[in-house]
């Protein structure tokens, strides 16, 4: 009697197990095709719009051919670039400050709950944050303000991520510099840190690609520019803003300038996310 209810249970279980296996495999399946399909749209009509015209000329008027998307990257370029010097140190001695010094303080659980609340708030009420207190005062759009909505996405990705990585570094490691009298500022800069170096690249290049692709927060603070501009005082062109009004545009030279423009920032989010994810593995590898 009672090897027949373990053989029943065994074979509920099993088929059970069995069905898991199957419906995660389907999910699976059809996550893939969907990527794949639209990897495969963009890529075939993003390369059809890619020419040297698409890196050497502006962004054209509506209803004339030709052009490109230069200002459009240089736009971009300029406020990642700056979003990067900025947002770059601040998380990182924030990661440090969270998991060296004020690890059991109040002050680092409020941070860590505001930068949980910043992860998870959308792109576009930082935006509209930075329009009130960029914009509206000024009473221009800039390209600075862009860059200050895309540093307050950026911080806080690498600010967990600079945490996370310090977490996993041994304490023992710690000790034996605290034992050969290192003050503690010198252990958490030269020890700790460099030991995470690989996870905190990591986090950066991830908030690269983050901030690369974003829309909303840029329609609302560096807005957009036709021509080529390379004053972040002024409305700057950027590429996401580019591609969302061309891709709705009636004009077909629009259209195929935003496939060209949204190749370009998926292949570099694309690249930027093989270098994190080598990066990465050699951490876990070391």
């Amino acid at each position: 009697m009672a090897m027949n209810m373990n053989h029943a249970l065994y074979r509920r279980r099993r088929l059970a197990n069995l069905w898991g296996m199957v419906t995660s495999m389907m999910a699976m399946g059809l996550g893939l095709t969907v990527l794949l399909w639209i990897l495969f749209v963009l890529f075939t009509n993003g390369f059809a719009a890619l020419d040297w015209n698409i890196l050497s000329q502006d962004t054209p008027a509506p209803g004339t051919d030709g052009g490109g998307l230069r200002n459009a990257i240089v736009g971009s370029l300029l406020m990642v670039g700056l979003t990067v010097l900025v947002a770059t140190p601040i998380g990182i001695l924030a990661g440090i400050y969270l998991t060296e010094f004020g690890d059991q303080s109040k002050t680092a659980s409020l941070t860590r709950f505001v930068t949980d609340i910043m992860l998870s708030a959308p792109s576009i009420t930082i935006g509209l944050f930075v329009y009130a207190i960029a914009v509206a005062t000024v009473g221009r759009f800039s390209g600075y303000a862009g860059s200050l909505a895309l540093t307050l996405i950026a911080v806080p990705v690498v600010m967990r991520t600079t945490e996370n990585m310090l977490r996993l570094v041994p304490g023992s490691l710690r000790e034996a510099a605290f034992a050969l009298g290192a003050p503690r500022w010198k252990v958490s800069l030269s020890v700790t840190l460099r030991a995470a170096k690989s996870g905190v690249i990591t986090g950066v290049l991830l908030a690269i690609a983050r901030i690369s692709g974003e829309t909303a927060p840029l329609l609302f603070t560096a807005l957009n520019n036709q021509f080529f501009n390379d004053d972040m005082t002024k409305p700057m062109a950027n590429l996401p803003v580019v591609i969302f009004q061309f891709a709705m545009s009636p004009y077909e030279n629009w259209i195929r300038l935003a496939w060209g423009g949204a190749l370009i920032i998926t292949l570099t989010v694309l690249i930027l996310n093989i270098l994190a994810r080598v990066f990465f593995r050699d951490k876990t590898s070391s």
